[in-house]
C-alpha cells in the first residue's frame, strides 16, 4: 500500500512570519546545498553596528561553502544615515535599510538580527554611543541574540579602539567581547533564563581589514580564503557578496563582482586560542553529538543518490531522515522545506486587496500545486480548515478556492519597534521575544500542515497581496491591516511666522469603505483652531478625504505638539499614513501618530522666489514653502537652458554634485547666474566621488569633519557678516535645541577669497571653521555650507530657519 500524503491548510493569525514575499521554490542546484548543509552543525555570529558594515563575502563563504549556520547582528538599522535615492530620514531610513539588509540576507544565506539601538547619527567615541543607547540595555539584547543564536565563533567588523573610525563600530565590538563572556553567565540578565539558557561561545575573533587607508591585517593573522567557486551556483564568493553588497541601494553601495582568491584575515580576542584555523577545536559534523550515526549513514545515501533531474526521488528517504531525527536537535525546518521542494509543492494564500481595515474579514484565494510527474508516488489532500477549502491535488495540476478568513485578533500593521515612541538613543520594545526580529512578526498567514507518509510538516506563511504591473510583471507586497479611518498631516513640524494664521490639511483615508464621524486637533495652550471640530462621510474603500483647519499661533507658549484625532464607529484613531515605495524592496506601509511640532519664530523674509536643485534627496524644499516662498524645483535641464536671474536665491540639494551626471554643463551656468548678480547655495557634498572638481568660484576642497554633537558651541567669525544679521539678527540661541549634529563635511582647505563664517567643535576637538564659508564673485554671492540643514528645517528648528533664511537673503 503507498503511502498516503494528506495535507492541512490552515489560515489563522500567526505571530512570526515575515515580509510580503511569495513562497519561494529551491531550484535543483539550491536542494542540493540545502541537502549537504544537513550533513552540517554549528554557527557564526557575525557583529558590526550598521547595515553595510557587514563582509558579505565572508557571510555567503560561512553559509554556502562551510554550511554552518551563519548570522549577522547589526546594532542599529542605519537610521542616522544619509540617503542617496529619496528623502526618508531618521525612522523611515532605517525602515528602508532594514529591507535592504534583509535582500542582502536573501543572497549571500545569513540570517539578520538586531539590537533595540537607535542610529543617532555619527558618533567620535563609543562612550558617546554607549550614553545615548544607554549601554547595558544594548548590552542585554546582544546577550540575548547570542544565547538565542548559540553561536560558536563571535566574529567583529571592527576593533574596540579608534581604528574603528566610528563611536558605534568600536562600540559593536566592546559590546560583543562583553557578550562573549556575559552570555554564559547565569548571573548576568537572568529574566531571560526564562526563554533561553546560557550560552558559552568558544572564541571571538576580529575581521580585520585594508580599507580606507587603514590596513590592519598581517601576516601572522589566521587567515582563509574565501574566494572559492561554487560550480553548483555558477558563481564565487565575490560574484555573490558583490550582489549581496549591492542591495544598499539608499547608501550607494553598488558593487563590482570579484573573481579568484581573496584572504580574509582575523585576530584573536578572547576565548579558546587557536594557531592555524578559526575553526579550530570546532567538530561541525553530525559527530560532534552522540547518537547520530544512522543519520550521517542515511544522509550520506540520500545526497549520494540525488538526482538533479529529479528531485523527487529523494522524498523517501527524507521522510525517514525526518523520523529518524524527530527526537533530535537538527535542522529541522530545513527538512521540511527540502521535503516540500524536492515533492514540487507550492502552496499560496492571496488576499484579494492590498489592505483591509481593523476586524474586517479578508477575502483570500487559497491556491496549491504538487509539480511531480504523473508517476509520483503520493496522492496529496488539501484541506483548509478555517474556510472549507479543499482539494484532491493531482500531479502539476493547479487548484484554487477563494474564501474568506476571520482576522479579528489581527493588529494594525505597524514595524514592532515604531508601536511606541522612543528617545533619541533606543526603541522601546517590551515584548522580549521581539527584540532581535528583523521585521514585526507577520498577523495574518496561512499555516500548513503536510502529511506525508505518517510526518507532519507544518508551514507559515504570510498572507500576501500581489499583481501584475505591465513592466515589472507579476509583484508581491505585504497585506495591511489599517485603522478603518487615517488622518496624514503633510509634515512632521509647522513653523509659524509670529501670531500668523495659517491652513493646516489633514488628509482622511477610509480604508472601511463607508465611514462617518469627525475629525479635530489639539493644540498647545493659547493656540486656536477654526473650525474646532470637522464631520466628514466617505462612502467608497480607498476614498480621500481634505479636512482644512485655519490654526492661529496665539497665546504665550510658542512650541508644542500638534495633536490629529478622528472619531468614527464610536472609537478615536489617532494614526497617519505613511507608503514608501521602491521597486527594489517590499512596499512599507506604516501608521505614524498623526502629530506635528509647531513652532512660533519671529522670521523676517527677504526674496520671494527661489529655484530648488534637487540632489540626493531632502524636504528643504518643502519648508521652504511652509515659511511663504516661491519654491520652484528645477532639473538639471532647466538650470541649463533656462533663465536663472528671476531668481532671487537658488538653492541645491544635498549632495548633488556627487550624484548629478550633468553638472559640466550646469555648473557654469549657476557661475555665471552667481556673476550676473545672483545667490546661490550650495548644500553639503560628501568628499567623495564628486562629479566635477570646482564646486564654486574660487578652490576649496570638502573634509570629512563634521561636528556630531548638536549642541556643540558655535563662534561667530566674523559677527558683521550679512548671513548673521540680514533680515535676522543671528544670535547664539538660534543654534539651541538642534538635533542630532551641526553639520558634516566642512570644507577644508580655501581659496583666501572666501570667509569662514562661523566655528564650531565636539568637545575635545580643535575648532572647525569650514561649517559655512561665502564669497563674491561679480556682482553675485556663493555660498557652500556643510550645516545639516536637511535635518533641521523638516525638524521645525526656529534657529536653523532664520539662519538659512539669511543665507537666501543678500542686501540690495
Amino acid at each position: 500500500m503507498k503511502p498516503h500524503v494528506y495535507l492541512f491548510l490552515l489560515a489563522v493569525i500567526f505571530p512570526f512570519i515575515g515580509m510580503g514575499q511569495g513562497m519561494q521554490q529551491m531550484n535543483a542546484a539550491e536542494i542540493k546545498q540545502g541537502l549537504e548543509a544537513l550533513e552540517v552543525t554549528g554557527s557564526v555570529l557575525y557583529v558590526a553596528a550598521h547595515p553595510d558594515d557587514e563582509n558579505t563575502r565572508l557571510l555567503a563563504w560561512l553559509a554556502k561553502e562551510k554550511k554552518v549556520r551563519t548570522g549577522y547582528l547589526s546594532l542599529t538599522r542605519g537610521d542616522g544615515g544619509q540617503n542617496l535615492i529619496g528623502n526618508e530620514q531618521a525612522e523611515l531610513l532605517g525602515l528602508i535599510r532594514t529591507q535592504e539588509l534583509l535582500a542582502a540576507r536573501r543572497t549571500d544565506g545569513a540570517e539578520q538580527f538586531f539590537t533595540r539601538a537607535n542610529d543617532f547619527g555619527f558618533s567620535k567615541n563609543p562612550e558617546e554611543a554607549f550614553r545615548i543607547w544607554d549601554k547595558q540595555k544594548i548590552l542585554a539584547d546582544v546577550v540575548w541574540t547570542i544565547r538565542k543564536f548559540q553561536p560558536d565563533i563571535i566574529i567583529t567588523r571592527f576593533p574596540e579602539d579608534a581604528r574603528a573610525g566610528h563611536g558605534h563600530h568600536s562600540g559593536s565590538a566592546i559590546l560583543a567581547h562583553e557578550a562573549f563572556k556575559a552570555a554564559a553567565d547565569p548571573k548576568q540578565f537572568p529574566d531571560q533564563l526564562k526563554y533561553v539558557k546560557p550560552w558559552k561561545v568558544k572564541r571571538i575573533l576580529w575581521n580585520t581589514f585594508n580599507f580606507g587607508g587603514n590596513n590592519t591585517t598581517s601576516d601572522d593573522q589566521l587567515k582563509l580564503d574565501v574566494g572559492s567557486y561554487n560550480a553548483l551556483l555558477g558563481k564565487s564568493y565575490g560574484e555573490i557578496a558583490a550582489e549581496s553588497r549591492s542591495n544598499h541601494r539608499s547608501q550607494g553601495f553598488g558593487s563590482a563582482r570579484q573573481r579568484g582568491s581573496g584572504l580574509e584575515f582575523f585576530a584573536a580576542v578572547d576565548g579558546e586560542p587557536a594557531k592555524s584555523d578559526i575553526f579550530e577545536g570546532i567538530d561541525f559534523s553530525l559527530g560532534r553529538n552522540p547518537g547520530y550515526t544512522a543519520v550521517k549513514n542515511l544522509l550520506a545515501e540520500i545526497n549520494s543518490e540525488y538526482q538533479v533531474s529529479d528531485p523527487s526521488k529523494s522524498v523517501a528517504k527524507l521522510l525517514q531522515l525526518k523520523e529518524l531525527t524527530k527526537d533530535k536537535a537538527f535542522k529541522h525546518s530545513l527538512l521540511d522545506d527540502l521535503i516540500l521542494a524536492c515533492a514540487g509543492i507550492w502552496l499560496e494564500s492571496a488576499a484579494g486587496s492590498p489592505s483591509f481595515a481593523l476586524g474586517q474579514p479578508v477575502n483570500v484565494r487559497v491556491q496549491a500545486i504538487a509539480r511531480v510527474s504523473p508517476g509520483f508516488s503520493y496522492p496529496i489532500n488539501v484541506t483548509e480548515t478555517n474556510t472549507g477549502a479543499s482539494f484532491n491535488l493531482k500531479p502539476n495540476q493547479f487548484y484554487a478556492q477563494d474564501k474568506q478568513l476571520a482576522a479579528s485578533n489581527a493588529s494594525v500593521t505597524q514595524p514592532y519597534w515604531l508601536e511606541k515612541e522612543h528617545g533619541a538613543g533606543t526603541y522601546v520594545v517590551e515584548d522580549q521575544q521581539k527584540i532581535g526580529l528583523p521585521e514585526t512578526p507577520v498577523g495574518l498567514s496561512g499555516n500548513f500542515k503536510v502529511s506525508i507518509g505518517g510526518q507532519v510538516i507544518e508551514k507559515e506563511l504570510p498572507v500576501v497581496f500581489k499583481y501584475t504591473d505591465q513592466v515589472r510583471g507579476e509583484v508581491y507586497q505585504p497585506l495591511v491591516i489599517a485603522p478603518p479611518v487615517t488622518a496624514t498631516l503633510a509634515d512632521k513640524a509647522f513653523v509659524f511666522n509670529g501670531t500668523e494664521t495659517r491652513k493646516i490639511s489633514v488628509a482622511l483615508k477610509s480604508f472601511a469603505g463607508k465611514a462617518t464621524g469627525t475629525v479635530q486637533l489639539a493644540l498647545p495652550q493659547g493656540w486656536k483652531s477654526n473650525p474646532e471640530k470637522i464631520s466628514f462621510s466617505m462612502t467608497e474603500k480607498g476614498e480621500l478625504h481634505m479636512a482644512e483647519f485655519l490654526v492661529t499661533s496665539s497665546g504665550s507658549i510658542t512650541s508644542g505638539t500638534l495633536q490629529v484625532s478622528v472619531s468614527t464607529d464610536g472609537k478615536a484613531f489617532r494614526q497617519g499614513l505613511h507608503v514608501i515605495s521602491y521597486e527594489h524592496i517590499p512596499v512599507q506601509t506604516l501608521f505614524p501618530l498623526a502629530k506635528a511640532d509647531v513652532h512660533r519664530i519671529d522670521l523676517k523674509l527677504a526674496g520671494k522666489r527661489i529655484g530648488y536643485i534637487n540632489g540626493a534627496g531632502d524636504l528643504v524644499a518643502a519648508s521652504l514653502k511652509q515659511i511663504g516662498y516661491e519654491v520652484t524645483n528645477l532639473s538639471p535641464a532647466q538650470a541649463i537652458s533656462n533663465d536663472l536671474s528671476g531668481f532671487d536665491a537658488i538653492v541645491t540639494g544635498v549632495r548633488l554634485y556627487n550624484v548629478s551626471d550633468q553638472l559640466a554643463e550646469m555648473q557654469p551656468r549657476l557661475m555665471k547666474y552667481v556673476e550676473d548678480g545672483g545667490n546661490l547655495v550650495v548644500q553639503y557634498n560628501v568628499n567623495g566621488p564628486l562629479r566635477i572638481d570646482e564646486l564654486g568660484p574660487y578652490p576649496f576642497s570638502l573634509s570629512r569633519d563634521r561636528v556630531t554633537e548638536e549642541d556643540a558651541k558655535v563662534t561667530f567669525l566674523v559677527p558683521k557678516d550679512p548671513v548673521l544679521n540680514y533680515p535676522n539678527q543671528i544670535s547664539s540661541k538660534d543654534f539651541d535645541g538642534w538635533v542630532q549634529e551641526r553639520g558634516l563635511y566642512f570644507v577644508g582647505n580655501m581659496d583666501q577669497k572666501y570667509t569662514p563664517v562661523l566655528s564650531m567643535n565636539d568637545t575635545g576637538e580643535s575648532a572647525k571653521n569650514g561649517a559655512l564659508i561665502v564669497a563674491g564673485f561679480g556682482k553675485g554671492r556663493y555660498v557652500y555650507t556643510g550645516i545639516s540643514f536637511f535635518r533641521q528645517l523638516p525638524a521645525g528648528v526656529p534657529g536653523a530657519f532664520r539662519l538659512f533664511v539669511n543665507l537666501l537673503s543678500r542686501p540690495k
